[in-house]
């Protein structure tokens, strides 16, 4: 290949399913487990709602995806108003330094209804989507939260556009021109972190990917270097200046990156920087028995670029809450838990929650693990009482849940019918886990109802 889009292009099109290692394939399973589940619970927040208002429905059509809010859509639309769903909450699971699960699986479910694909063709077209992200993600030394980008509706643009090409079955050069399309419709800023836009990238991701590839699909064209250009992709979203645009750097197909990194699933509805001390503060409150009014300090050690994304250190809104290291501790300390109950505005707005969160102090460094995250190599949580005691936890590498530490299949059904079962009653919740969890035995992903 000539070109870092033209390989990308040719892997996309030319992807063989069969050969893809039983661990990336399970991880592409869970992907879809845990995103419907999450979907499923942010189906009835208000941005999910307003976002709707927005999106065009199509009434008595049996070609039109049925979103979660009950109403059928067009293919993009659906992917929209599912993605937005999908990412509400941040409950949805964690991986290259993004979210892959939360704009893949939306626009794979709404394209492969319109296409009446089968569950094996969308764990392909999920595959074909992370792989891309993460080998172009590979290419560049810098984190593109640092110059606040956001991963999710940057790379996962591509990653979408990619998915819906696979599904489609467009060749090579139909394929490169989807990439080149997704590249201009690439954005999402930091900044909006702890906003309802931030859930808005993950709706408008998944429906740019569909729209790339459909356009390519009628002719629609793009610039067949549009990755590697020095007026590209690549150099245009590069923290660092300095992608290594050289081909041979770009390894796609050649490793399984899916298969080290695989998919880190969310055990609280909060920005995946806290969750490493959440679980180190639940434990320290559980084995000494910590009382808040003794509480002097809580000290966190985290990383620099972790920090950059918790901007809330004073949070009034469950919204602002999921951003702030400083509720994650008041909340693991006070109700020994962060979960969806404690993400309201009513809890957050508790009196001892917001007299403990002065009582938090953070501090970063700049150290990285130097994986697909953007993470430290461990956090670092410790107590002081007010009496001079201090507890300490050991250092914590990787949070419950993660691909280093996975939940079991009971474990996540557990959390997939939490989920679920805000909108669905409990018998249908599990006949939609036990679908998607053998989803490749779908024939046709039109019997995969979501309501």
């Amino acid at each position: 290949m000539d070109s870092i889009t033209r390989k990308a292009a040719d892997f996309v099109a030319r992807f063989d399913g069969a050969r893809a290692p039983a661990q990336a394939r399970h991880a592409a399973r869970i992907g879809f487990v845990d995103c419907v589940g999450v979907m499923l619970a942010g189906a009835g927040e208000p941005a999910v709602r307003l976002a709707a208002t927005i999106a065009a429905p199509v009434p008595g059509s049996n070609a039109a995806p049925i979103a979660v809010d009950g109403r059928s859509y067009g293919a993009a639309e659906a992917a929209f108003v599912n993605g937005v769903a999908a990412h509400v909450l941040d409950f949805d699971d964690v991986a290259l330094a993004g979210h892959p699960s939360t704009v893949l699986v939306p626009a794979i479910l709404a394209e492969a209804h319109a296409l009446s694909a089968s569950g094996e063709a969308a764990i392909d077209a999920y595959l074909v989507g992370y792989e891309l992200w993460a080998h172009l993600a590979e290419l560049e030394p810098g984190h593109l939260h640092d110059r606040g980008f956001h991963p999710t509706a940057v790379m996962g643009t591509l990653a979408c556009a990619a998915a819906a090409a696979r599904l489609r079955r467009l060749g090579p050069e139909e394929t490169a021109h989807a990439l080149a399309i997704a590249a201009s419709l690439a954005a999402g800023l930091v900044a909006n972190f702890g906003s309802m836009t931030k859930s808005l990238h993950a709706g408008r991701t998944a429906q740019s990917g569909i729209q790339a590839a459909r356009l390519a699909s009628v002719g629609y064209t793009g610039s067949l270097d549009a990755l590697e250009h020095r007026t590209g992709f690549l150099k245009a979203f590069s923290p660092s200046g300095g992608p290594d645009l050289d081909p041979a750097a770009f390894r796609i197909g050649e490793e399984w990156l899916v298969e080290r990194y695989g998919v880190n699933i969310k055990r609280y509805p909060t920005c995946y920087a806290t969750h490493r001390a959440i679980d180190a503060m639940i434990d320290l409150a559980g084995e000494h028995d910590l009382a808040g009014e003794a509480v002097e300090t809580i000290h966190v050690h985290t990383g620099a670029t972790q920090r950059l994304m918790l901007r809330n250190t004073r949070p009034r809104t469950g919204l602002e809450a999921k951003f702030s290291m400083e509720f994650a501790m008041a909340s693991a300390l006070l109700a020994r838990r962060v979960g969806l109950s404690e993400l309201t505005d009513a809890f957050v707005g508790r009196p001892d929650i917001q007299t403990m969160l002065p009582r938090v102090e953070v501090t970063a460094g700049e150290e990285s693990a130097g994986t697909d995250m953007p993470m430290a190599p461990h956090d670092l949580v410790w107590v002081t009482l007010k009496d001079g005691t201090v507890h300490r936890h050991a250092p914590v590498d990787h949070a419950r849940g993660s691909w280093q530490r996975p939940l079991g299949r009971a474990e996540l059904e557990a959390k997939f019918r939490d989920c679920a079962e805000i909108r669905l009653a409990p018998d249908r919740a599990a006949a939609l886990f036990a679908k998607l969890w053998d989803i490749e035995a779908v024939g046709d992903l039109r019997d995969l109802a979501l309501n």
